[in-house]
Formats: structure tokens, sequence, C-alpha cells
């Protein structure tokens, strides 16, 4: 590719962000104005200090030298105030723009599958919310306002430098030519680096966030030492590819910096030269001057904006990275109501492998009917494909092949919000978020009263250690909950299901977490909880689901048998293995005594493969 058909492409990010700038056109107007006022209240002071000169100072006459002082301190008022305004309104562009883009792009990820976290690390994300856009926010905010403000004062420096001498302005011409050259070869240089320095930050957030959000098997495997090793390097190598871009941004700079004021003095020669010739007065070559030095110093200034605007281009490049990802599962185009009643959940011949694993068929023409108000119970080895069919219910993911019904409507027509609210879900890993006792189970139901918390809780089991905390329900648990232990944690998940009251609720090992009484507890109140919906449970624990109404067994994506506990222990020899690695309950009859003692010890020895 020609660097003529790539310059486009480089630019191109920075136009990605016009979206977010229109909507306040009317207050661009405003700061542009501002910074045209500044500009020309700039480039009139050179003009004033030529009369000054010429006719104040060479005249002797104290009115003139009276007069133009006067004006420029006028000038001086119109400049401060055009620049205070200007500032004020670029800044609040800035920081209303970057935060419209912050809230796009979260937004955007709020409604992305998991498979858009199968690839991206959630650090890195964060890193894209924060560093990128502040980049952002200074180029909005700062660096295109100056740069605007330059450019003005360049082309206005050199009409004028013009005005006063053109054979001295072409020289000063030709410099800006020679000037510009640098700016534009390092200036690609930076831009490669800004992107790649943003890239190993970013690279260091996500590998922080890991480790911190597993701080407890780090220090239990005492990896502390190793951890701070990967962090150390990975900043170190953040740090090399910035040093990198700062080398790059510096010698653009020398580079730029020389090459003006070499012209400059050269230039200002030559006036002396004209001076002394009677070729020009003092007032004209003062007011050269000044118009030379305020040039350099715009060209200088651009040189700077022109590495800011490089290193944003880099940060819009990952935003629009981010915002160009689409969820394969989108909502429906007309979507139907999802009926209150009906014929209950239907999985019918459903094919699906994750997408990070295409090769690997976690469900294979899986078929199963889930009458309205049933209790199922789905068990079998890891990998069986249980927690698949919560994440195809909950239309985390979409089948490759067949479908999925509530109610007589297929999934995929429903739209999303009503899909979930119609779903209670309580997850093996109970998510609890940084906020008060209250604000986690009233997550179910933000708009519920304490009663009606309090009574979800005592279903719970939890109301007990609640009323022990400090504060009670206003107390308030810390990151992911780090001040309570994981089966209080568990409660609390179970809780904010309950308070949500959904006519389907899904259960991934909900009780793995509590002691026995506890889990007697719970496990009361979830049957209670069960009532009148229809439920799924997913148990590698058999006694939490022997007084299902159905038990599936799953096995590499397929049902392999179904029925109640005792008729299992006869008709399913997988079953019968879970059910003697946990109860040593031995069904003789369903296949020879010796046999089978044989495969339970093998089972045994590796229950591992079991996911025991």
């Amino acid at each position: 590719m020609t660097d003529a058909a790539a310059r486009p492409r480089r630019v191109a990010p920075l136009f990605a962000l016009l979206p977010f700038l229109r909507p306040y056109a009317g207050r661009w107007a405003c700061a542009f104005l501002a910074l045209l006022t500044s500009a020309g209240a700039t480039l009139a002071i050179p003009v004033a200090f030529k009369y000054l000169i010429d006719r104040g100072f060479a005249s002797g006459n104290r009115t003139h030298i009276d007069r133009y002082f006067i004006a420029l301190f006028v000038v001086s008022l119109i400049f401060a105030a055009a620049a205070a305004l200007r500032f004020y309104w670029v800044s609040w562009l800035g920081e209303r723009v970057t935060a419209d883009l912050r809230r796009a792009v979260y937004d955007h990820v709020m409604k992305m599958s998991p498979q858009f976290f199968e690839t991206t690390q959630t650090g890195e994300v964060l890193s894209r919310l924060t560093t990128d856009t502040t980049l952002i926010q200074t180029v909005v905010g700062t660096s295109l306002s100056l740069g605007l403000r330059n450019i003005l004062l360049i082309v206005g420096g050199v009409a004028m430098l013009f005005t006063t001498s053109a054979e001295l302005s072409s020289y000063i011409v030709v410099a800006l030519v020679v000037v510009v050259a640098p700016i534009v070869i390092i200036g690609r240089r930076v831009r490669q680096l800004s992107r790649a320095s943003q890239d190993k930050v970013a690279s260091a957030s996500a590998l922080a966030g890991e480790v911190l959000n597993a701080m407890p098997t780090v220090q239990s495997y005492t990896h502390e030492t190793h951890e701070a090793n990967r962090f150390g390097g990975a900043v170190e190598a953040a740090f090399d590819t910035a040093l990198a871009r700062i080398r790059a941004r510096a010698l653009m700079t020398a580079v730029v910096i020389v090459s003006v004021f070499a012209a400059i003095v050269f230039v200002l020669w030559l006036g002396a030269q004209e001076v002394l010739a009677r070729h020009m007065t003092a007032g004209q070559l003062s007011q050269f001057i000044l118009y030379a030095v305020f040039t350099a110093g715009a060209v200088g200034a651009v040189a700077e904006v022109w590495g800011d605007l490089q290193r944003a281009a880099g940060a819009t490049e990952r935003l629009l990275q981010v915002l160009a990802a689409r969820s394969p599962v989108v909502e429906a185009e007309s979507p139907v109501p999802l009926p209150a009643r009906g014929n209950g959940i239907r999985f019918h011949d459903v094919g699906f492998s994750y997408p990070s694993r295409p090769g690997i068929a976690a469900l294979s023409s899986f078929s199963l009917d889930v009458r309205p108000g049933e209790h199922v119970a789905l068990v079998g080895p890891s990998g069986a494909g249980k927690t698949t069919l919560f994440q195809l219910l909950l239309r985390f993911y979409d089948p490759q092949s067949g479908e999925i019904l509530i109610n007589g409507v297929r999934t995929d027509q429903v739209s999303l919000t009503s899909l979930r609210e119609a779903i209670g879900v309580v997850l093996q890993e109970s998510v609890i978020f940084s906020g008060s006792v209250l604000d986690n189970i009233r997550y179910g139901m933000p708009d519920a009263t304490l009663a009606q918390v309090q009574r979800a809780a005592e279903m719970a089991a939890a109301a007990g250690f609640i009323e022990e905390l400090p504060q009670g329900y206003e107390t308030f648990l810390g990151e992911r909950g780090v001040r309570l232990s994981g089966g209080q944690r568990q409660r609390l998940a179970i809780a904010r299901a309950i308070l949500k009251n959904p006519p389907i609720l899904l259960l991934d090992e909900a009780t793995s977490a509590l002691d026995a009484a506890s889990e007697r507890l719970v496990q009361t109140a979830l049957d209670n909880a069960a009532l009148n919906r229809t439920t799924l449970v997913i148990a590698h624990r058999l006694a939490t689901v022997q007084r299902a109404d159905r038990i599936v067994v799953l096995d590499h994506g397929r049902i392999v048998a179904q029925g109640r506990h005792a008729e299992l222990l006869q008709s399913s020899p997988l079953y019968a293995q879970l059910a003697a690695l946990q109860f040593g309950e031995i069904p003789l009859a369903t296949t020879g005594p010796d046999v089978f003692r044989d495969q339970i010890d093998s089972l045994r020895a590796g229950s591992g493969a079991l996911g025991l």
C-alpha cells in the first residue's frame, strides 16, 4: 500500500468521533468564535508594537505612546476574555464527549454475549474505558483547540509576514516547508508506538485485574513473588514501548525547534541588514520579529499537538474495535410477548458448540421437555452439558441447530429483557456487589420493600447472620462480598433469586458452599421457592436432588437416562456409579457384583475425571 493510500486510514479513526461531537454543535460554534477572537487579538499585538515604536518612540509624542499602550492593554483584555471562554467551552466539551464515549462503550459491552469475553479480558476493556478515553479527552478538551488556534496563528502570521516584508517572508515559508517534513515522517512512527504503548498498558491492567481477583489462590500457592514478577515484566514492557514513543516525540520536537529557530535567526539577520540600509523601519522589523516568533511558536505547538493526535488516533482505533464488535445473540426484529402460561420449556433437537471450541459438541441432538411447575434435576459428570443448557436458556448463546421454546414460543423470538426477567438464577459462584446487604438482595427487585427483603432472607436462611452484622441490612459488604463467608454469599444470592420471584428458576449447585446444617435449611427454602414454578437444578451432590420430580442424567451432551432416584439406581449405570461414589449404594441388580465393584474402585481412584 502506498503512503498516499495509507494516510487516510491513519486519520480516519479520529473522524469516528464526529457522532459524539455533533450533538454539541452550538457549543463548538461558541468555542470556535472565542478561538477566532483570541487568535485575532494575538495577531493584533505586533501591529500595536509597530505603531508604538514608529509613531510613539520615534516621534517622542507622549500622547501617541500613551494611546498605544492603552491599545495594547485593551487587546490583552480581549485576548484574556476570549482565551478564558475558549478554555471553558473546550474543556466542557472534552469532559462531555469523553463521558458520552465511555457510556457508549460500556453500554455496548454490557450487551455483548459471553463469547466476547472468551477472547477479551475485562482488564483490557477497563483500560480502554479509562486510559484510551483519557487520551481522547486530552485531544478534544485541549489539544484540538490549541491545534486550531495555532493553525490560525500560522495562517495569520504568514499573511502578516508577507504584508510586512514579502522578501523576508519567502525565506520563512521555505523554512516552514522544511519543518513540516519531519512532523509527518516522525509523526507516523509516534502513532505506531502510541498504539503499541496503549496495548502494553492494557495487557498489564488485564493481568493485574486477573491476579487481584484471585488473591486467595495466589497466596495459598505462595505465588506472590511470581505474580509480582509477571506484572513487573508487563509494566517494564509498557515502559520500554512508552520510552520509544517519548524518544520519537522528543526527536520530532527537537528537529522542529532547531529548524524553525535556525531559519528565524537567519531571516532576522537579513532583516537587520534591511533596517541598516533604511529599507525597513525599526517598527516594521519589530512587527516582523513578533510575527516570526508567533509563527514559529505556533509551528512548534502544532508539532506537539500532532503527537497528541497520533496517540488519540491509536486510542480511537482501540475503542472502535470494541464498538465494532457485534454480539452473535441479537434481539428479535419483531419480538413477541412471552406467554405467562403454556406447556413449559422445550429443548428440541438442540446442537451446540462453544465458539472457542467449535470442533467439540457441548450438546448433540438434545431434546428435553420440562412441564410447567416441574422440578427437574440435571446430573452428570463435568462437561456433560448441564451448565450449557442454562447458558442457552438465558440466550447467552444461541444453538447452532434446533430450537428452545418457553410456553410454545421460541426464545429467539422474545426480547432478551422479557426472557431474562422470567428467569431467576443462582450460580455456583455467588456474585456479591460492592454495597450493602439490602442493595445486594434488592438486585432481584430494585423497588422491593424492606419487609419483602427480610422475607426473602428468611426463606434463604440468611436472616440470622444478617441480623448479627454490625449494621444489619445496611452493612457494607466490600468488593465481591469479601467480608462474608462463601456460604453467606451464596445464601444472599439465593435470597436475591427468591425476591425476584420468577416463573422459572435455575439453580447451579446453589448449596455447594453451605455446611450441612445450612444446606438443610436452604434446601428446604429452595424447595418452597420451587413450588408452583418451573425449576431446573444442576447438582453434583445427589443428596440435594432426590426429591426432584425427575432426574435427567447427561453425558457428552446427550440424555442417557431419566427418572427418580430409586429408578435410576437400577436403570442407569452412570447414575449408579455417581451414587456409589457419594452414598456407597451399589445396585447389584444392574451388573455383576465383582465387575461393578471393580468399576467403583476405578472411579474412586480417578474421580477427578467426573468433576466430583
